[in-house]
């Protein structure tokens, strides 16, 4: 049975991976026994990165690209596969936030949330896709989130990409099952990272956050682990264009 769950020699991408929920499932991807490529567009994040999970005794690279660079999206996958060897598992997670009244957003921020959100996630998945597609199998794994189903104040762009990262999913699934290829999604609910310690630091935030989410706190970014690796494993052939919410029970009650 633990074999189902092994990733030992599989090569994993993983987008936007230098920190946060990104960082960690990486980290765990390496820890099932999978190589890891770590991206990021700041190179000197990126390094330190790699060095962290290598000095764990972790199988990491790392490539600076862009996922709203065509170009450099499909510059990176060639040089990845022809330096690497084939990339087996995708996780598309490179996202940003942008947080605005919906009637003063504007439509530059409305533009780069879906050219990063999603675009990037189009481009980076067919790059890996139309060299899965003769080998007949891989594994995607799209970032989606709690905010791809429910919105808050502020964030409507964010959830509209969300929204759409969740249907590129079953998208992506209803063209490429056919090939071998499983194409899931996890929705994380809020966990703490760098990026959301603001939020968790703020008395009203984090005690709406615990009222609202049956398990009555936060997610720890290890908690994210599970889900990807039996998404990016064999345990998870027969699964494909489902969207795997993490988030505590939050999406289950009112």
């Amino acid at each position: 049975m633990a074999g189902l769950f092994d990733l030992t020699g599989r090569i994993a991408l993983v987008t936007g991976s230098a920190r946060g929920l990104g960082f960690a499932v990486t980290r765990g991807l390496a820890a099932a026994g999978a190589r890891v490529i770590l991206n990021d567009v700041v190179a000197e994040r990126l390094d330190g990165a790699v060095s962290m999970l290598r000095g764990e005794g972790l199988d990491a690279d790392g490539r600076v690209f862009d996922v709203t660079d065509e170009a450099g999206v499909e510059a990176a996958v060639a040089d990845i596969e022809g330096r690497l060897g084939p990339i087996e598992i995708l996780v598309n997670n490179a996202g940003i936030q942008r947080r605005a009244p919906l009637e003063s957003f504007t439509k530059d921020d409305w533009d780069l949330l879906f050219a990063v959100n999603v675009t990037g996630a189009f481009l980076v998945a067919r790059a890996v896709a139309q060299r899965m597609i003769p080998r007949g199998h891989g594994k995607i794994i799209n970032v989606s989130s709690v905010n791809g189903e429910l919105a808050r104040p502020s964030i409507a762009p964010y959830t509209a990409t969300k929204g759409a990262v969740n249907t590129l999913t079953r998208g992506m699934a209803t063209d490429w099952a056919c090939h071998g290829i499983q194409v899931n999604a996890i929705g994380p609910g809020y966990f703490i990272t760098e990026i959301t310690q603001p939020l968790a630091d703020d008395p009203v935030f984090d005690g709406w956050l615990r009222g609202r989410t049956p398990a009555g706190r936060w997610g720890d970014p290890s908690e994210l682990v599970g889900a990807a690796v039996f998404l990016a494993s064999d345990a998870s052939s027969f699964v494909n264009g489902q969207v795997i919410y993490v988030d505590g029970g939050l999406l289950a009650a009112l």
